[in-house]
């Protein structure tokens, strides 16, 4: 009976480790659910500057792929995870970096996507602390939608969008290519 009751021990601590991905102080799910769609982590890494860990971001697709160009282009529902590990991440930083990764994404052609970007980034209305999570999911036949916390800020439509935004982190030119890398590495 003790090696039973030791074996379920052993396969219970082994399931939950199983179901989560440590990145530095951050623990991100191995799992989430969108819109009703099951994603699974694709790979995920560290965002830093000036050796300072700023966030722990995970890609996560209903399909492991290593393709940048096919991942941004799919019309099917993904999401990145942003977990804040930092009090060097402020609203004002995250917008400034959005923006400017919005200009590296589509080689400075935003003039089609102003509108939504200001929309989008107008959703990040409250200071950014440490410890919270963002996650920017493209949700198939809504839209770019971002949720801080769990809870729903709001959405942006247009697959010509959810490409520009995407390609923030895993485009040829991203914010952090150490975290492209690693987020478009298979776990």
């Amino acid at each position: 009976m003790k090696k039973l009751s030791l074996l379920f021990i052993l396969l219970a601590i082994v399931g939950t480790t199983q179901a989560q991905v440590q990145v530095g102080d951050a623990t991100l799910p191995s799992t989430v659910t969108f819109s009703g769609e099951d994603l699974t982590i694709n790979g995920a890494g560290m965002r830093e500057k000036f050796f300072f860990d700023i966030y722990a971001g995970g890609l996560y697709l209903k399909k492991k792929s290593t393709s940048a160009s096919s991942i941004a282009a799919a019309d099917e529902t993904m999401a990145i995870k942003l977990h804040i590990l930092s009090g060097m991440m402020s609203r004002s930083k995250m917008e400034s970096a959005l923006r400017d990764g919005f200009k590296k994404s589509t080689k400075g052609n935003t003039a089609s996507l102003d509108k939504r970007i200001n929309t989008f980034v107008g959703f990040i209305k409250d200071e950014i602390e440490e410890g919270q999570i963002y996650d920017i999911v493209y949700e198939k036949g809504k839209g770019s939608v971002i949720y801080k916390d769990g809870v729903e800020k709001g959405y942006v439509e247009g697959l010509d969008f959810k490409k520009a935004l995407f390609n923030i982190w895993i485009g040829n030119n991203p914010a952090d290519k150490g975290l492209k890398n690693e987020m478009l590495g298979a776990f």
